[in-house]
């Protein structure tokens, strides 16, 4: 480990399945120590973890960084969207949280829905329709089917509000990560208080709002972790916005993120509002928005496609006109929550590596067909597609995206955008900038640039025809259960 120009930071990022933890450094962005432990997610009914999990993976994690982390002078933490942790008087867990892959309260959604006005006026009032994995939704069911846990709730938090107020002892969020709760209004920045009272909610066990590059709290004792009292605490966001954090976004440049759900998303200046639902409205961690499209179906969902097949992810072979809808856990674009996967067009010369192609080209079809929508509409068509996640270092991934994109795609050599958004938004502590200029500074979104090749719109036409046909079979599985 080379020795430090400046002061340290950590980014922590607390996602479904593990935290990680960066200490970087302020003044060149170098990662001088990292650490990573998981955690759990139930596989029942619905998708839970225990919030105490996420606590023991931090304590583990900065454990791993070594004497790097008892330097740091602030620390930010970047989590899960959407998630729904109740906690009791003492700040103990009512029950696992909810995750934001659970789509039990899918009926719950519908009738909020129609409700409070139908999508329009959620769009124009919270800035997105809410779907299955918004927290309210959430919240809904859990009044219905777990009364005695809802009443026995002292606070209601997020992922990222979990672990923040437990390093400061104060409960706040910030508008990034309430902006995926749907009790949050994208017009007055505040709590709606009319949507709270709808589902039950009482506005006082939800936590401060805390203004971009506000301090959010500091580290208090007795908590097992290398920091020392009085350590800086930021606001901390949502995955998605500390990801855009990550690589300094400027409005208009378009992302793909491919994990196990794949996003599509862009800063704007202008505050969205999408009817169908397909983007949600979401505000950044700096002041501007982040219209965002996302899909339950990504690299899990193809990975196992290619285990089905007995075929490593990358034994794709070309030439298929076979259509695979990989929609193995429901899905969110489209709004199918209870759909299956869908095969058509299989003949007897078919290959393996062929089906595998499809199951990518199905996937990347649904999160290209969303970017349309989130892009504003003067956003340049040809501007490199940043794509990042653990997908993006897959090279039948990155041919796929040229391929149906049809756009020169740049893979970001910078790893752990989540946590590197974390620290960027930690570093604005100590040296007054905005975090995204952090993060240009530190050039997280340098990498090797993809030519464009030509798009590939006869695959594209295909999709969207059999999905079209498809229709109503899928909308008569989804609303089956």
């Amino acid at each position: 480990m080379s020795a430090a120009e400046g002061p340290l930071v950590v980014g922590v990022d607390t996602s479904t399945q593990s935290t990680k933890a960066l200490v970087v450094d302020v003044a060149t962005g170098q990662v001088v120590a990292s650490g990573q432990a998981p955690h759990t997610v139930s596989s029942g009914a619905g998708r839970e973890s225990d919030p105490r999990q996420w606590w023991d993976a931090l304590r583990e994690a900065l454990h791993q960084c070594g004497d790097a982390a008892r330097e740091a002078a602030a620390v930010s933490i970047g989590g899960q969207q959407h998630g729904l942790v109740t906690l009791d008087a003492h700040g103990q867990p009512v029950r696992p949280a909810l995750l934001w892959n659970d789509v039990r309260s899918a009926p719950q959604a519908r009738r909020l829905i129609e409700e409070l006005g139908g999508p329009k006026s959620w769009a124009e009032r919270t800035g997105s329709v809410p779907g299955v994995s918004f927290t309210v939704t959430k919240w809904a069911w859990l009044t219905e089917h777990e009364p005695e846990a809802a009443r026995a709730a002292k606070a209601v938090r997020l992922p990222h509000d979990y672990l923040t107020e437990r390093l400061t002892g104060e409960g706040t969020t910030d508008r990034g990560d309430a902006s995926g709760t749907g009790w949050w209004a994208a017009g007055t920045e505040a709590y709606d208080e009319e949507i709270l009272a709808r589902v039950g909610l009482d506005p006082t066990l939800l936590p401060r709002l805390v203004r971009p590059g506000e301090v959010a709290g500091t580290v208090r004792d007795g908590q097992g972790l290398p920091f020392s009292k009085g350590t800086l605490v930021a606001a901390g966001t949502g995955d998605n916005a500390a990801a855009a954090l990550g690589l300094g976004l400027r409005p208009g440049v378009p992302v793909m993120s491919l994990g196990t759900s794949g996003t599509v998303y862009a800063v704007s200046q202008h505050r969205p509002a999408d009817p169908t639902g397909t983007v949600a409205g979401f505000a950044d961690a700096r002041g501007d928005w982040l219209p965002l499209a996302c899909t339950l179906n990504c690299t899990l969902a193809v990975d196992r496609v290619a285990a089905l097949l007995g075929l490593d992810r990358e034994a794709v072979e070309p030439g298929t006109d076979v259509t695979l809808l990989p929609y193995l856990d429901g899905e969110r674009t489209p709004n199918l929550p209870h759909s299956s996967g869908l095969l058509h067009g299989l003949r007897h010369d078919t290959t393996a590596g062929q089906l595998l192609q499809a199951a990518y080209d199905g996937a990347v079809h649904s999160l290209l067909g969303a970017l349309e929508l989130v892009l504003d509409a003067d956003a340049d068509p040809t501007a490199p597609l940043l794509l990042i996640g653990g997908g993006a270092r897959g090279t039948a991934w990155q041919q796929t995206v040229r391929r149906l994109s049809g756009r020169p795609v740049q893979i970001p050599e910078a790893r752990e955008l989540v946590a590197l958004g974390a620290a960027a938004q930690a570093a604005g502590l100590l040296t007054d900038e905005d975090a995204a200029a952090v993060a240009r500074r530190w050039k997280t979104s340098a990498g090797p640039v993809l030519d464009a090749v030509e798009r590939d719109e006869a695959t594209l036409t295909r999709i969207s025809g059999v999905l079209s046909d498809a229709a109503p079979l899928l909308e008569r599985s989804a609303g089956s259960s």
